[in-house]
């Protein structure tokens, strides 16, 4: 018996034995970097910001409904926003290929009118406090107002014209976002949206 343990003993020191805990058809490694400090070997990685977000405190009940009327409100245009920034980038990346002014005219119009047919069904069930904070998310997203914008990619006159509609309804296309001043409660909620928080 104490041959046989011995046996073992040697067999598992002196031979070299490759165990898998899983069998995978392929194999990942991840190199990290590190450093010896002291003796010891420290990982050495980039991690993620944490945001810790205190929990939302409410003066009366009216407050409160206020502040979730408003996340709800967000998390519907929010998106909208986004999409208007890719759609933005795509077109001045389209922009760039094509040869004068009249063509990239011609271009705009012709997004616009798939736009159109793709979104304005659900742009028009927009509320108007919606709509309001979708101009301010724009100009969050995009870096300029909504009112820039139509004057960029359909002319002056249009611009007036829309600003007008805008005017009629209690806002206004050339609103800017003010995430330090009085759309800061909008930047806490946009960022926590952002985060996957709400």
């Amino acid at each position: 018996m104490q041959v046989m343990r011995n046996f073992l003993i040697a067999f598992l020191f002196f031979f070299p034995v490759t165990l898998f805990g899983q069998s995978t058809e392929k194999n990942d490694f991840l190199v990290v970097p590190g450093r010896v400090t002291e003796g010891d070997t420290v990982l050495l990685a980039t991690i993620k910001e944490v945001y810790i977000f205190p929990k939302p405190k409410f003066s009366s009940r009216k407050a409160e409904y206020h502040y979730w009327k408003l996340v709800r409100d967000l998390k519907i245009v929010y998106p909208y926003a986004q999409l208007a920034k890719v759609k933005l980038e795509e077109l001045n990346q389209e922009f760039m290929k094509l040869p004068n002014d009249r063509a990239r005219k011609e271009y705009a119009k012709q997004v616009e009118k798939q736009l159109r047919v793709e979104y304005e069904d659900q742009l028009k069930a927009l509320t108007i406090t919606q709509g309001k904070l979708l101009i301010k998310l724009i100009d969050r997203e995009t870096g300029k107002t909504s009112y820039t914008l139509v004057k960029e990619l359909r002319g002056s006159f249009q611009a007036a014209f829309w600003q007008t509609v805008a005017v009629i309804f209690g806002s206004s296309l050339k609103v800017k976002y003010d995430p330090q001043g009085k759309d800061a409660e909008i930047e806490k909620i946009v960022r926590k949206i952002e985060l996957g928080y709400l």
